[in-house]
């Protein structure tokens, strides 16, 4: 059975990386000793390392350790016997060429639909959807499909921003961006705003934090459900 908390950010405005989240984590990874990190994402381009430790101090909090999937000879296995899976915030396209590089986004796929505990946050949450086509990042690199794990019925547009009042700006608002996606494609998508996140247990797709999501479907309008809703009719 599915056991995963699908983040639409690792840090919110006023605290460390992912202090928001760790009493829910504690709860969630109770039985793990040590975490599988991806850290292929790389924000602003900082080493597989440096990301690691990043991760690494924030689990010694809650008393478990974190080792990266580079550290290993050999990713397969690594992804294969781990106890849990955290796949780390950063450029999306990056961490999908990858995942498909290194021949492991089926492994990885297949675990955590075995019961692997996952944890994802921004990227990392991304490619739980159907595909990546949601991502707000930009195409740094071309990876070969843009197919992700499909973990859920639906895709994340993770850091979800709603217009805001009296703004200025001339460009495209998220929801254009996604009304866009619409005419072509017909996957649900769900604006993930930061500070909530998701929390999947086999079928059942909960809405946790204190803040409402915006579920987008082609040729509807939108709707907002607030904390608490599941998502789970989208498997229909």
């Amino acid at each position: 059975m599915k056991k995963m908390i699908i983040a639409s950010t690792s840090t919110i405005h006023g605290s460390s990386y992912l202090e928001y989240l760790l009493p829910t984590l504690q709860q969630f990874f109770s039985d793990v000793k040590t975490i599988l990190f991806i850290p292929y994402a790389r924000p602003s381009g900082i080493t597989y390392d440096a990301y690691t430790q990043i991760a690494k101090k924030a689990f010694a909090t809650i008393f478990i350790d974190v080792k990266g999937i580079h550290q290993y000879k050999n990713p397969k296995e690594a992804i294969q016997n781990a106890e849990a899976i955290f796949t780390g915030g950063g450029n999306t396209f990056e961490l999908l060429n990858q995942l498909y590089k290194k021949d492991i986004i089926t492994d990885l796929q297949q675990v955590v639909n075995s019961g692997t505990p996952y944890l994802g946050t921004s990227a990392g949450s991304n490619i739980c959807g159907v595909t990546m086509m949601n991502t707000n990042d930009m195409p740094i690199v071309y990876p070969p499909s843009f197919d992700t794990l499909q973990l859920i019925p639906f895709n994340i547009n993770a850091h979800y921003l709603d217009p805001i009042k009296g703004s200025t700006h001339m460009g495209e608002t998220r929801e254009t961006r996604i009304k866009e996606y619409h005419v072509f494609n017909k996957t649900s998508v769900l604006g993930l705003r930061e500070g909530s996140w998701l929390a999947v247990s086999g079928k059942s797709i909960l809405l946790k934090g204190n803040i409402s999501a915006r579920l987008f479907k082609q040729n509807k309008n939108p709707q907002e459900f607030e904390a608490g809703s599941d998502f789970s009719f989208l498997y229909e």
